[in-house]
């Protein structure tokens, strides 16, 4: 992926540290943008615009490149294949790419790309979970649904500037705004209704078991529940209920489709064959951007690692490492940014890239051998430590918000600072991503002692039942073949 750069930081707002504006990397090493392997297209070639390929390309960088797995991508295939043959559009051609993400989503362009990371194909527990998805994002080529909901954007932005020229009545004004974006979101709902109706009905004429789609919408509720409290700007990041809200109705909408076609030459689930397929997948962050593990940050290609301050959880972005202490009252934000090699660390600092910084707290400093400079800021309701430090040719820096300056929040910013340092040759060699790995039950296994054999993963036994698709109280069995997730 080509390296972004970050962009001016304003001061005010309380999570500004993870909603700036502008593009910050995602620490990964130079190089092109990766692009799709090559696709087996459905029945004949797929053709895409320039303008759909600028969008696939701009998909790709946002999502880490496409994931490269020769037996997936047959699989996939395969179960294309028998939707597009079971849908009242067999004319149509699609193009499937796996995202090299951890997220769990999936989109389409209105071309007939669609795109699933592997964070959701990790998750589903079957070929039929996973052709509910696939026929999902197919209802939405055939019902054009993106070219409508285009064309209402365009007329609600119409709408929305003639209100603000006109509008005389601030009330009167908003309200109407508001409305138009009522009706948006509602437009929104009905079309996930419809691709819900539309994608059941192709699985089950495709001869999969149609209920997988109500199986695999209750997982990801699970799955998000599993992550709430952990927001993140990061796209790849966003899971699929951001975009595709799951209710409790959608759910029922769709248990009640499948009703409809159920039937005994309609039940294929092919379990074995998916977990074949799937068995080895990278699981979770991709070490060659960078990863998290508890409170440390590691990136093995750029060789270094520092550690967060107790109570706070890191997430690794597309712009940036975001940190957030337990009650929000604390955060942190550690990026890459382009200085001249001319230009000293303290003039950066005070070089306006952000408001109100105090330029008589500017200090040079050395951190671990590394020349750094160290400033404090002042924004509306925070209050803003921050260090830049050189490490080869790159500056890093870290920006700690509090809202109230501590004792506690200054230890903790200079405590973060101060574990940055290069990895060891053995802890770059030992880096690697965590993996799906599907294993046979054997006799006295349960779900907690198969649990414990997880790694790197947070609250195992809600995960393992997760990615397992087994309820709250259930339990395993003899030669059932489950997913675990190790290193």
């Amino acid at each position: 992926m080509s390296r972004l750069w970050a962009a001016p930081i304003l001061l005010g707002a309380p999570l500004l540290l993870a909603g700036c504006g502008g593009d910050f990397t995602r620490f990964q090493t130079p190089g092109p943008v990766a692009s799709a392997p090559p696709s087996k297209p459905t029945r004949s070639t797929f053709v895409q615009s320039p303008a759909a390929e600028k969008e696939h390309e701009r998909i790709l960088s946002s999502y880490g490149g496409a994931y490269d797995d020769p037996k997936l991508e047959g699989l996939i295939s395969k179960t294309v294949e028998r939707l597009v043959a079971a849908s009242d559009r067999p004319d149509q051609v699609y193009k499937v790419t796996i995202l090299n993400s951890g997220a769990v989503n999936a989109f389409a362009l209105p071309t007939g790309q669609l795109y699933v990371t592997r964070g959701l194909v990790a998750l589903a527990c079957d070929t039929s979970e996973l052709s509910s998805v696939l026929s999902h994002e197919m209802a939405h080529v055939i019902a054009k649904h993106a070219t409508i909901r285009e064309d209402k954007v365009r007329e609600a932005a119409v709408a929305t500037r003639v209100l603000a020229d006109m509008g005389n009545d601030p009330d009167i004004t908003a309200l109407a705004l508001a409305k138009n974006k009522l009706t948006l979101a509602s437009f929104s709902r009905t079309q996930e209704f419809e691709a819900d109706g539309i994608g059941v009905g192709i699985a089950a004429r495709a001869h999969f078991d149609p209920y997988g789609a109500s199986r695999f919408l209750s997982a990801m509720e699970r799955n998000a529940e599993l992550k709430a409290g952990k927001s993140s700007v990061d796209p790849r990041a966003q899971d699929f209920l951001s975009s595709h809200p799951a209710t409790p109705e959608r759910v029922a909408n769709a248990q009640n489709t499948a009703r409809q076609y159920s039937s005994p030459d309609s039940s294929e689930r092919d379990r074995d064959s998916y977990l074949a397929a799937i068995d080895n997948i990278v699981y979770g962050e991709d070490p060659s951007e960078g990863f998290v593990r508890g409170r440390r940050f590691l990136h093995p290609k750029l060789g270094f690692t520092f550690t967060a301050p107790e109570n706070f959880t890191l997430d690794n972005t597309a712009q940036a490492v975001i940190g957030v202490r337990e009650g929000g009252a604390q955060a942190m934000r550690f990026d890459v940014v382009r200085v001249p090699a001319e230009q000293s660390l303290g003039d950066y600092l005070n070089s306006g890239w952000m408001e109100n910084v105090d330029k008589s707290s500017t200090e040079d400093v050395t951190i671990n051998g590394l020349p750094a400079a160290s400033a404090v800021a002042s924004g509306d309701q925070w209050q803003f430590k921050v260090y830049a430090l050189r490490f080869g040719t790159d500056v890093y820096r870290f920006i700690f918000a509090a809202k109230q300056k501590t004792t506690e929040s200054e230890r903790n910013a200079r405590e973060t600072v101060n574990s940055f340092r290069r990895l060891t040759l053995d802890e770059i060699q030992s880096a690697r991503p965590l993996r799906i790995k599907v294993i046979n039950v054997q006799p006295g296994d349960t779900v907690e002692s198969l649990s414990h054999r997880m790694a790197g993963v947070d609250r195992p036994t809600e995960r393992f039942r997760i990615i397992n698709g087994i309820e709250a109280h259930a339990q395993i069995k003899a030669r059932d073949r489950v997913k675990i997730v190790v290193d």
